[in-house]
């Protein structure tokens, strides 16, 4: 039987609002040969509502140097497959850069199928400084740790972006305004979703504001960079 060609997609899908899907991912979710999820529970709620029916594989950080193997046994022998997360884009402090790199190392080509990112949302609803900015995902769990990954850009003048847990929000505010001073901030909320919430101040006033509520949901942290 003629071989088919490969294609690994790295598909965008909502980080909140279904409707936020585009329609270019939707065709690529309903031709590929299998989705590899991060989590297949939240991708079945995405493939229910469009009526999409494809098997997926599991394929997360925990489990990452078990699956890339298989998945690129499958691209090479023809399939194509098709990389989600739990919300937003493959490879944004998610999984798929394992997998990009052994599929290009194996010459199999590799497309994006661009989407939601909460990073640029954040940072255009921010009111901060857009045009040049430096992403730092999740920071270290402990405080000591914590603190030293936000001084590896305490001088920098580029706006920087943050994600961090409701666990952990407060703590990180409160060692943000430890090395970093009382800057201009943004906290995004939940964005896209029914309770998207922005909240714009100093870090000192965020965190006194959040130290009043019970944090939920996923948040993004826009700092803004050291003025000259």
């Amino acid at each position: 039987m003629e071989r088919s060609e490969p294609m690994l997609y790295l598909v965008a899908t909502p980080i909140g609002n279904l409707g936020d899907i585009t329609l270019r991912a939707l065709e690529v979710l309903r031709s590929v040969d299998l989705i590899a999820s991060e989590d297949t529970r939240k991708t079945s709620i995405l493939l229910i509502h469009y009526d999409i029916h494809k098997p997926q594989k599991s394929y997360h950080a925990f489990n990452e140097k078990k699956v890339v193997p298989k998945l690129l046994e499958r691209l090479l022998d023809g399939e194509s497959v098709a990389v989600v997360t739990s919300a937003g884009t493959p490879g944004i402090s998610d999984p798929g850069y394992s997998l990009v790199k052994a599929a290009i190392e194996h010459d199999i080509p590799v497309t994006a199928i661009p989407g939601p990112s909460a990073v640029v949302m954040a940072l255009t609803l921010s009111g901060l400084p857009a045009h040049s900015f430096t992403f730092k995902g999740f920071p270290p769990r402990k405080s000591g740790a914590r603190q030293r990954f936000i001084a590896e850009d305490a001088d920098s003048p580029h706006t920087q972006i943050y994600y961090e847990s409701p666990h952990r929000i407060t703590a990180f505010l409160e060692d943000a305004l430890a090395v970093l001073g009382d800057r201009p901030a943004v906290i995004a909320n939940d964005l896209t979703k029914k309770f998207e919430s922005v909240y714009r101040g100093s870090l000192q006033e965020l965190s006194v504001m959040l130290q009043t509520e019970t944090p939920r949901g996923e948040y993004t942290v826009v700092i803004e960079g050291k003025r000259g």
